[in-house]
Formats: C-alpha cells, structure tokens, sequence
C-alpha cells in the first residue's frame, strides 16, 4: 500500500513539473571585444547592438532549448595589446561558449599568435579585418571577404571604361598582400593600379597619401581605410582639387563618414556593402530587422550597416546553439556552424563547411547621392 502510495506520489509531481529529466537551462554567455571607444567606436557599439537586438528578442520568445543569450562586452579601444588583455579576462571572469564581433587585423592576429582560440578551444563568430592572410580554423565570417569586395568595385569600374586606379590602404605588414590582391583584381578587369599611397595604422594621418595621389592623378581611388582614415582623406583630397571617382571597402562605415563630411564631399563616394540595406526592405531579413529595431524601441546608437552585420551574427549564433540541443559548448559551436552549409536568414545566405570559414559573398555597391543619403 504504502509503494502504491509512494508511486501515485511521484507520478503527480512528474504532471506537476516537479521533477525533470532535463537538463536545467542555461544564460549562454557570447563575450566580445571591440572597440567600444577610439575612433572605430561608432562601428563596435553598433555592432554590439546588432547583436542584442536578437538576442533579446530571442530571450523574450523564451529562449532555444530553454537556453537564453547574455552578451558580455569590454573596450580595447581598438588597441592589440588591450584586445589580447581584456579577451584574457572575459574568457577567465565570464566563461563566454562563443566570441563574437571582434575588430582589426593586428587585433585578431595578435590573439592568433598567443594561441587563445586554441587553448580555449573557442571559436569567434563574426569579425571586421582587413589582413587578406588572417587564417585559422576557429574564426567564422559572416560577411564576405575584401577579395570580394575588390572584385567587386574593379567590376564596376570597368563597366564604365575606367582603367586607371589609385589604391589608399593602411600601412603594416597586410598592406603588401592587399596591394598585390588589388593588383590582380584591377587586371582581371582589365585596369591598374597607377599608385599606391598607405596611412599609419591606428592614425587618421593622410596629408601625404592624399598629396600622392592628387600626383598620380588616377580616375578613381579605391579606400581600404576606417570611417575615420577615409573621411579625412576625402576632405583632404577634396579640398585640394582632387577629381578622381571615390570608392570605400565596407569598413570605411559609411555612418560616420557622413557625420564627419559634407553632403557636398559626400556626393558620389560608392561604398561596398557586404549586408543587405539596414534602411530598406529589400528582403525578409531586412524586414525582420527592422521589425525588432522598431519593437525594441531608442537603440544607444542609430540603425547602421555595422548593427545588421551584428544582426546576422547573432542569427548565426543563435542558430549554431540551437543545433546543439540543451547542452550547449565551446567545442560544440565549432561543428555546429561546420553544419551550416546553406542557412537562409531571409535573402542572406550564409554557409560553412571544414576548410571554408568566409560565410558570404554578398556585396552590393551603394552610392552617396546629392542630399547626402544612400542609394543603391
């Protein structure tokens, strides 16, 4: 009597939710590192946004398999040595499963060579470089890599017959292989590159760079260069004469070039965009985007190319968590998103597999119109 008793107790509190065999929920911590002040500000805190954006309205659905998101940020003010200490502390005090929307070559290749991916066996989702070398099996892209983009804005150029090219870069130990990546785009599209004129990294000094080129005289400029690198290049070059068609990499941000320029020095840049328009509803992710920006209320920092880019990022994140069931790791994230071979998040495909770690290859160019704003 008594074991009927003891049974019919333990059935009613298996209904009642009082005992489970599941396992107990979990916050998963995604830790980033970024400049979040220094002159790339702007872009870290934007992308950071992006990323909470989906992250909240993750959490406020309920979570993935009772698992929710927590992003958990620290500033290196886009110094190396400062993204090496301070990933070393967030990886010590938070205990983050994935990192996310990290920024700079030097910055990332400094965390490359100390080994922190692969000792802690983590892996980083989303990330904004330069460096065309940067490799190693833990760093997932969700944008398309500057190879496209230079294919890309050459394609263009020679469309409208123009074959002279000027190339402004930041200096450092990637300038070299971004020139000859440069070189090989121009010829492909059957043009040049006449000159070549760099800027200290870490530096908005670009009097001498943009001297050289007003020399060389070419028929357009191709901008590898930060938001704040290219501005005050096209304030320079501009102001002094120069006439030459402008073309920017997606890293140049266009946000805070418009802040800092005219609408007049504005006119005409062409920018290289590696997301779908955050502005317009082009596609099911952009609605969706802009949905939940709207739903979320004021955001710290406007709606920007860098906030989708952190969007898409969370999406994968999301995503690769999901695959993972209840109990979600480190090592887990690496094979789940090794699975995604061709995740639609709604007109942006994003697909990796072992050995091919570049998500996409979207790239669309947009150009600056007479008012100052952006069109396609």
């Amino acid at each position: 009597m008594r074991t009927a008793q003891w049974i019919a107790r333990l059935a009613g509190l298996v209904i009642a939710g009082g005992i489970t065999s599941s396992v107990p929920a979990a916050q998963l911590v995604v830790g980033q590192v970024a400049p979040l002040t220094g002159i790339d500000a702007s872009q870290g805190r934007a992308y950071a946004a992006g990323m909470l954006l989906h992250f909240n309205a993750v959490n406020k659905a309920g979570g993935v398999n009772g698992n929710t998101f927590t992003l958990a940020r620290r500033d290196d003010a886009g110094r190396p040595d400062e993204t090496l200490s301070q990933t070393r502390a967030l990886l010590a005090e938070d205990k983050p499963v994935v990192l996310a929307g990290y920024f700079g070559s030097r910055n990332i290749a400094q965390l490359i060579s100390a080994g922190v991916f692969e000792r802690e066996r983590i892996v980083l989702v989303g990330f904004r470089a330069t460096e065309l070398n940067l490799d190693a099996p833990q760093l997932y892209g969700v944008r398309a890599t500057l190879r496209d983009e230079l294919a890309r804005i050459t394609a263009h150029l020679a469309t409208v017959g123009i074959t002279r090219l000027g190339l402004f870069h930041e200096n450092g130990s990637g300038a070299a292989p971004l020139i000859a990546a440069a070189q090989e785009a121009a010829a492909n599209a059957k043009a040049r590159i006449v000159q070549t004129a760099g800027y200290d990294t870490g530096t908005n000094r670009v009097s001498a760079a943009a001297d050289a080129m007003l020399q060389a005289a070419p028929q357009a400029i191709i901008m590898i260069a930060s938001g704040g690198a290219a501005s005050n290049f096209v304030e320079k070059y501009r102001s002094a004469g120069g006439t030459a068609q402008l073309f920017a990499h997606s890293g140049a941000d266009i946000e805070q070039m418009s802040k800092r320029l005219s609408e007049e020095q504005m006119q005409g840049i062409a920018i290289a965009q590696v997301t779908p328009s955050p502005y317009k509803m082009t596609n099911r992710l952009s609605k969706e985007f802009n949905d939940v920006a709207a739903t979320a209320g004021a955001q710290d920092v406007p709606i920007s190319y860098a906030m989708m880019e952190g969007f898409i990022a969370a999406k994968v994140i999301v995503e690769a968590a999901r695959r993972q069931g209840t109990r979600v790791t480190r090592e887990g994230f690496a094979s789940a998103l090794d699975g995604l071979e061709s995740l639609d998040l709604g007109g942006y495909v994003i697909g990796f597999r072992p050995g091919m770690r570049n998500g996409s290859r979207f790239v669309e160019m947009t150009i600056i119109s007479g008012n100052g704003r952006i069109r396609q």
